[in-house]
């Protein structure tokens, strides 16, 4: 049963009326514009909001209308998406990097009347489709980059607010926000495709209201000093459950302007929390190595012995346990020396970060600790309205991704399946009886598709996904995702997919870290005309080589990696084999390695 609680407010539009009456013309989002933090207010972002809503509702948007937004994580998209809900619309998100095609799917499928795209790039995707798409109405461009000449379809962003500002529908906005309930549809979220097509989530307020009080439950926010910082993805569920959490908890969200610039805008955001999925701490922990290697041995030895300090410290905090005395000096010089180092990366004031999206590797959260910076793991799905388990920053435990949140169920089946129920978890996949009916049972149990098993203290621990579970031909089951993870630790790997079903060893496809196998390169007189000709230097094979034996001896005999590719490119976006939220596609990669992976059980091994 859902507590009372846990759904405090009717509407997502109640709950951020409520945070905007309290907090008034404070900052609610920031943004960088010419190298300037520029705020905009709760009271701006709302009336920004309804002129949104304002306009679209003149323009003909009715309750339970689709509007997909095409664009990267900026504040326009919040605005928007707040604009579209208050209006009685569902926000249908498409993820920027998707090709023409594929938004053809997601606004076809989710019959959309509206789409608001980022800019030129983003709208000339629509424009090759618009013609196949008859319920399609109107464009709106955030960057106002309207072509000549376009005709009534397309208009741009500051153009609808003013549309919105002029029309005489104050009354009907209200009637429309103010009838909005718990169960109407607020959004429907695409999964990223790595099982197939994508299914449409349907996502009622409610669920986003339960995620924002039960994270609140469980953290301790200060609107006051408090400060979110925004990069994910909005288009993935993870990242809207983050941004609904902050407007419950009322406070201030920074906008990383990309990928590209995160750590620097992160340093001159200063936020005290951020969410980010696992590859982001990995890139960061491998900067830090690579650095380590290159410095003096007297630096080394420095960061060596303060990381040892930081270890102890580490294991009294997580036995929530005070510091001997002589620790805690130690760990006091530790950090003027070295650690405060580390906390300036990321703008100084941070108090954790959260890990969510993929598997965190054990290694990596037990050395940023060491550093005094604590990364949370949390587990969820696009189904589950993203969070269903998060560690706290007062209850954590490395290698698990935390206790079940407050007001959820959660269960494992006789096959290790693991099953959730609660408020968090969708209504079914729009226009999808079928795959509903597979996903959630009569008596409301989420099917999640990943195995797990839970210690005596509730806290999960995610071995695998129950499809991806290897079988070896000696009967062994084995789960991928931990072999990879270990194997990412090395500096010099990027991706990892292991393979073995069926077959009597495990092996590998390798992609490099160009950026880190460069440097080694040059430092060891290695020639190449091009970054591609190092996966085919022998020198580099016996480096991956040993990266990957190393690893090997902390796994049992049957997990080791027996032969590997080492392939010329990295997986990613563009190409298919990464999801947006950097998932590696384990479908897509089959099917096209698959003849470099059967050749590695051709030749007898030795």
């Amino acid at each position: 049963m859902v507590q009372e609680n846990l759904v405090p407010y009717r509407s997502i539009y109640e709950m951020f009326k409520a945070a905007v009456d309290e907090r008034g013309d404070r900052p609610g989002l920031k943004y960088l514009s010419n190298g300037e933090w520029v705020p905009v207010s709760w009271n701006q972002w709302f009336g920004m909001s309804k002129a949104i809503a304002k306009g679209l509702i003149a323009l003909g948007m009715e309750k339970g209308d689709k509007v997909n937004i095409l664009s990267a994580t900026n504040y326009k998209w919040v605005i928007t998406d707040l604009a579209i809900i208050m209006g009685g619309g569902v926000t249908v998100p498409i993820y920027q990097s998707n090709t023409a095609r594929e938004c053809h799917y997601i606004v076809d499928h989710s019959e959309s009347k509206f789409i608001f795209v980022e800019n030129k790039l983003q709208l000339e995707k629509i424009l090759a489709i618009k013609d196949e798409l008859p319920r399609l109405q109107k464009i709106i461009v955030f960057s106002n980059e309207v072509p000549a000449g376009a005709g009534e379809m397309i208009m741009g962003f500051d153009e609808l607010i003013e549309f919105g500002k002029a029309q005489d529908n104050d009354e009907q906005f209200y009637k429309i926000a103010e009838s909005l309930e718990q169960m109407d549809l607020a959004s429907i979220v695409y999964t990223s495709g790595t099982t197939g097509v994508p299914k449409g989530v349907m996502l009622p307020h409610r669920n986003f209201i339960y995620i924002g009080a039960a994270i609140n439950r469980i953290v301790n926010f200060d609107p006051d000093n408090d400060e979110n910082f925004a990069w994910l993805p909005y288009a993935h569920i993870l990242g809207r459950a983050v941004q609904y959490s902050i407007i419950f908890a009322k406070i201030c969200t920074s906008f990383s302007r990309g990928i590209d610039t995160l750590l620097e805008d992160m340093q001159n955001a200063k936020p005290t929390f951020v969410v980010s999925v696992p590859r982001i701490y990995e890139k960061i922990y491998t900067k830090i190595q690579v650095g380590l290697e290159s410095a003096s041995p007297v630096k080394r030895a420095l960061f060596n012995w303060t990381m040892d300090v930081g270890r102890k410290v580490s294991e009294f905090k997580q036995k929530q346990e005070p510091l001997p005395a002589t620790l805690q000096l130690e760990y006091r010089l530790a950090y003027k020396l070295v650690l405060n180092k580390i906390h300036d990366l990321f703008g100084g004031r941070i108090r954790f970060f959260v890990s969510g999206g993929a598997p965190l590797s054990k290694d990596i959260a037990e050395f940023f600790h060491a550093a005094d910076v604590l990364i949370l793991e949390g587990y969820g799905l696009t189904e589950t309205t993203a969070p269903a388990n998060v560690n706290r920053p007062d209850k954590y435990k490395f290698g698990t991704v935390g206790p079940v949140l407050p007001g959820t169920e959660e269960k494992i089946a006789d096959d290790g399946e693991i099953l959730i129920r609660g408020p968090g978890v969708m209504t079914g996949y729009y226009k999808n009886p079928e795959e509903t009916r597979e996903a959630l049972d009569d008596e409301g149990w989420f099917h999640s598709g990943d195995i797990g098993e839970f210690d005596e203290e509730g806290f999960l621990r995610i071995t695998d996904r129950k499809k991806d579970i290897i079988v070896t031909a000696g009967g062994k089951n084995i789960a991928p995702q931990y072999i990879e993870n270990l194997m990412k630790t090395s500096p010099y790997v990027s991706q990892c997919f292991v393979y073995g079903d069926k077959r009597k060893y495990l092996t590998a496809l390798i992609t490099l870290d160009y950026e880190q196998v460069k440097e080694y390169a040059d430092s060891h007189g290695i020639q190449y005309e091009k970054l591609e000709d190092l996966a085919k230097d022998p020198q580099i094979d016996q480096l991956i080589k040993e990266e990957i034996m190393g690893r090997n001896k902390q796994l049992a005999s049957y997990e080791t990696i027996k032969k590997y590719v080492i392939l010329p490119e990295d997986f990613t976006i563009e190409t298919g084999e990464l999801t947006p939220s950097l998932k590696m596609k384990r479908k897509v990669i089959l099917k096209e390695y698959q003849h470099l992976l059967d050749s590695l059980y051709e030749e007898k091994f030795d």
